[in-house]
């Protein structure tokens, strides 16, 4: 029997250096696919599960990364709308796909449309679609400005990413994955959670709120190790976060869309300094 694996794997390595070669083994982070099965009751009683997506993840958190997911893409407003998670068999029962599926159990009279969401992610990563219309089809799915009352001093944001940082305990390993974490005005770490996807990172991160119902998470500040994109800030906003403080560079389209629903953006967060793109009030 296959049991879960690890979020990294050891390889033979050589590495090569001016003084010369060396033979010895390297610690790798582990990329496998996730497929997302959703399962509802249907009018007439029976419950179908359907198979939504498949994303390349890091083993590890699979149930918070499902869960943030379905929050972000509107299927799952809350913790009371998921019965359960579980692992599922993929095809082969004996193959690698055995901890890589996950359904979610949505509880009866959530309303599921599959193939509305699917032709969603097809019109979301279209080039035809203008910044304008991305910005209207998160006020379309029901997402509004962010109410918050919280406050965060400047040297607190200053110190996030190296309390980031210090919860990466498999990038310090591998040095290849990214990471996001829910941290308090005080700079107390809610949770950091890694993958090799930023925006799986993220949505790690939004799942393990919304499984401890935690959500709209007014009062937490949401820190990203690599660059503030449009779909980051969207999974910010659809969580009900205030801030969100990027190591790296915002977009464009992350700066309007944090100015356009009320959330603090502060960008380059690194060595004791940052930019504030947006929200600059909330920072003192």
């Amino acid at each position: 029997m296959i049991g879960r694996r690890g979020a990294t794997r050891g390889v033979r390595v050589a590495r090569h250096r001016r003084e010369g070669v060396e033979r010895t083994r390297d610690e790798l982070a582990v990329e496998e696919p996730l497929e997302i099965r959703v399962s509802r009751v249907t009018n007439e009683g029976r419950r179908v599960s359907e198979a939504l997506a498949v994303t390349m993840r890091t083993p590890g958190h699979d149930f918070e990364l499902v869960a943030g997911f379905l929050h972000g893409e509107g299927v799952v407003p809350s913790a009371e709308a998921l019965q359960e998670l579980t692992y599922c068999l993929g095809r082969d029962p004996e193959g690698p796909q055995r901890y890589n599926v996950v359904e979610a159990r949505l509880a009866p009279g959530v309303v599921f449309d599959a193939e509305a969401l699917r032709r969603n992610f097809f019109t979301s990563s279209s080039c035809g679609v203008c910044g304008k219309a991305s910005l209207e089809s998160v006020e379309a799915r029901g997402c509004r400005p962010v109410e918050s009352d919280l406050t965060l001093e400047a040297d607190v944001l200053a110190s996030l990413p190296e309390r980031l940082r210090e919860g990466q305990g498999v990038f310090a390993r591998t040095g290849g994955l990214h990471a996001a974490g829910l941290f308090a005005a005080d700079g107390t770490c809610s949770a950091v959670r890694e993958d090799v996807g930023r925006h799986n990172a993220v949505d790690k991160a939004v799942g393990y709120a919304l499984l401890h119902r935690a959500l709209p998470a007014a009062d937490r500040v949401l820190v990203v190790s690599g660059r503030a994109s449009f779909e980051i800030l969207q999974k910010a906003v659809t969580a009900g976060v205030p801030v969100v403080v990027a190591v790296g560079a915002p977009s464009s389209l992350a700066v309007d869309l944090a100015a356009r629903f009320g959330v603090t953006l502060a960008g380059f967060a690194r060595n004791g300094a940052f930019n504030v793109y947006t929200g600059e009030g909330r920072i003192h």
